[in-house]
């Protein structure tokens, strides 16, 4: 089995080829090479010590010739420009996030025609594809039929990507799994460019003994995931025969449903007071505007079917965090 991870050198494409090189084999296959396509190098040692890897580095758009040269199996597309990137920089995310999808879509398709078999693709997409709309105000709770009505570039560019996989799938070109991921806390390493970002940065520094700075209202209320359930989730997604995914549309991954408040609360109960006293609050509209956008509660059947379920709590998942930190830091 042959697999490519866009974005394979990011936090979560890591997580996910570490998952995978540590399962050995996929939908009943070995794996006989990993491919990881990113801007830079994977630089994990456990990754990068593994015969099976291969690095492809460079611009994905340019790249996409050459990477369905030889016949990918599955491909995992986790490439994206994030939130904030998107809503400052139109024409970026147009490229980054339709642009690359689109061309990813046209090669397995043509390499479809070729073989005769399906690729099989599984695409990130996010719960920034749901937002309040005049003519579709957003419920309490999202459900698996809720209509998505993004009200951000990013969100936009998301539920277009999930419209088209559905079509290709619908045609026969590809095999075509969606996910819908929460937002991924706590992420380690250096802040990205996503109006998310801080979900992690609240909890990474301080524990560092750095300062953070928390840019919402303390009772904002947000669906969070770890790290590790994330992974879960997509390799479920991806293994999944159709009848158990239950439609071509995309799955709502499972949430944790905290309010910041409550985050601040886990991180003082677990690493004291003056830990949780580094975290500052300096209200940034523009984040405020759409983290405040993207809801918060949700109610999964078909993931609970696939036998995927929330984070038990926001402790634990610091606690995890500690943990993973110490063992590879």
């Amino acid at each position: 089995m042959k697999i490519l991870i866009t974005g394979g050198a990011g936090f979560l494409g890591t997580q996910l080829a570490r998952a995978l090189l540590r399962l050995g084999h996929f939908r009943g296959q070995p794996i006989e090479r990993l491919t990881l396509a990113d801007r830079v190098a994977p630089a994990h040692p456990e990754v990068v010590a593994d015969a099976r890897v291969a690095a492809d580095v460079g611009d994905l758009l340019q790249r996409m010739p050459a990477l369905l040269a030889g016949a990918q199996d599955v491909v995992f597309h986790l490439a994206s420009a994030v939130s904030a990137e998107c809503e400052a920089d139109f024409d970026l995310g147009l490229r980054s996030n339709l642009d690359a999808t689109r061309a990813l879509l046209d090669g397995l398709r043509q390499q479809a025609m070729r073989s005769g078999q399906l690729p099989v693709l599984f695409f990130s997409s996010s719960v920034a594809v749901f937002g309040s709309d005049p003519g579709i105000p957003l419920p309490a709770v999202i459900r698996d039929d809720t209509f998505p009505t993004p009200q951000s570039s990013y969100g936009a560019q998301k539920f277009i990507c999930e419209q088209l996989i559905a079509e290709y799938t619908r045609k026969d070109f590809l095999d075509g799994r969606v996910a819908r991921l929460m937002t991924v806390s706590v992420r380690p390493g250096r802040p990205n460019g996503a109006a998310s970002s801080f979900l992690s940065g609240i909890i990474r520094e301080p524990l560092a003994g750095l300062p953070a700075v928390c840019p919402v209202d303390l009772d904002t209320a947000v669906a969070l995931a770890s790290p590790a359930n994330t992974v879960a989730g997509i390799l479920a997604v991806a293994q999944a025969d159709r009848e158990a995914l239950g439609g071509r549309t995309a799955i709502n991954l499972p949430a944790l449903t905290v309010t910041v408040r409550q985050m601040l609360q886990a991180l003082e109960a677990v690493a004291g007071k003056e830990t949780a006293a580094l975290v500052t609050l300096s209200p940034d509209p523009a984040i405020a505007r759409i983290v405040g956008g993207w809801p918060a509660h949700f109610d999964s059947p078909r993931a609970a079917a696939l036998g995927l379920k929330p984070d038990a709590s926001y402790r634990a998942v610091i606690e995890q965090y500690i943990a993973d930190n110490k063992t590879t830091g």
